[in-house]
């Protein structure tokens, strides 16, 4: 599902990222730090079993009755904006007191760590159009998956599709294969904006190839720089895959771990496509320069062509333009007393520069 959004993640929120990060220096671990323009918290459950399941908007007391009475539940927290709720939250499903920390405190790198029985998760949607990075946090514990989004609107509909009609084996599998399936779908949501990026560096070559300006290098600096960005999204996303492959333990099946190897090959995958994009991007820079500079040497080049036609035209027109007296010596410009004197000079100068331009075509300076 799509935010209608700008472009990457508005300054202001990342100085407010900056700000909360600032206020919490020495403060007691474990303590919240909401921001009041945060949105309100809206809960909403997913329980199933193989044969049937239950869709459902929640109050956050209402959550143990259906620990209780389901084998798998999944709880999706759109909004982080109160405290009192996650704390209750936290209390439910015995969240570490740093975990919800975590929670609060945007802008981490996505990370595995173990907290007891339960599982702890986070993850980074990827810059889009029309919506910024996002942290996904996800806890796995025994019987449910809880997960933490900054707002409304994610990638997780062909998930709750799944669900909904009993395709694959979603339903018939645990809560480590739900949360297998909401990661696989945070790092498949980078293929289409990866898809993106390849389209807009087609249409970078033909601008620097066609017509090359100061627009042009700044959209190659702009997508150099977000391929940066989503760079250090993906990399820690290959780090806590491994972790979580190789250090699960008992909070993921063995049958599982085997989706978590297909999707850790698939960031392998996407980082590979970053790296290249990224090349490709330095590549076209270094194209820019090239082109530019040729252009240059082609300006100069004309420049160059006709200055060295004039050059001779000059020396004729100034030679011609010296005051001499034909009267006083026979040798003074006896040319001024000829009948033809004129037409000759300016036959002199086109014959010069006809002939200075057959010998540059013939050194093939204008190809």
């Amino acid at each position: 599902m799509s935010r209608s959004r700008s472009r990457g993640r508005p300054a202001t929120d990342r100085r407010s990222d900056l700000d909360r990060l600032t206020q919490s220096v020495g403060r007691a671990p474990g303590v919240l730090s909401i921001d009041p323009n945060w949105p309100q918290p809206v809960l909403k459950v997913m329980a199933y079993r193989p044969d049937e399941f239950i869709e459902e908007e929640v109050q956050v007391d209402q959550l143990p009755r259906y620990l209780e009475t389901w084998p798998v539940v999944w709880v999706n927290v759109d909004g982080l904006g109160d405290a009192e709720i996650l704390t209750r939250l936290g209390e439910i499903f015995s969240l570490h007191r740093l975990a919800l920390e975590d929670v609060v405190n945007l802008g981490q790198r996505p990370k595995v760590e173990a907290y007891d029985e339960d599982l702890f998760i986070i993850a980074r949607t990827p810059d889009t159009a029309t919506a910024p990075s996002e942290q996904l946090t996800l806890l796995l514990g025994s019987g449910f998956v809880l997960s933490f989004q900054e707002r409304a609107g994610d990638n997780f509909e062909a998930v709750r599709e799944r669900i909904r009609h009993g395709k694959g084996k979603i339903r018939k599998s645990g809560p480590d294969y739900l949360a297998y399936a909401l990661l696989d779908a945070v790092i498949d949501s980078y293929f289409p904006v990866l898809d993106g990026i390849a389209e807009s560096l087609e249409d970078l070559e033909q601008a620097v190839l066609r017509s090359p300006d100061k627009e042009t290098v700044s959209r190659i600096y702009a997508m150099k720089r977000r391929l940066l960005d989503l760079r250090r999204n993906i990399t820690p996303h290959r780090e806590a895959l491994n972790t979580l492959i190789r250090d699960a333990g008992e909070h993921i099946e063995e049958e599982t771990a085997l989706y978590f190897r297909d999707t850790y090959d698939h960031i392998l995958r996407i980082a590979e496509l970053v790296d290249s994009q990224r090349d490709l991007c330095s590549d076209l820079a270094a194209t820019y320069l090239s082109v530019v500079s040729n252009r240059m040497n082609e300006v100069m080049k004309v420049l160059s062509i006709i200055g060295t036609v004039f050059i001779p035209l000059g020396f004729i027109a100034g030679l011609y333009g010296m005051n001499f007296d034909p009267e006083a010596s026979p040798w003074n410009m006896p040319e001024l007393g000829w009948y033809l004197g004129y037409p000759f000079a300016l036959m002199l100068m086109g014959g010069t520069a006809l002939g200075l331009l057959i010998y540059f075509w013939k050194r093939g300076w204008f190809r």
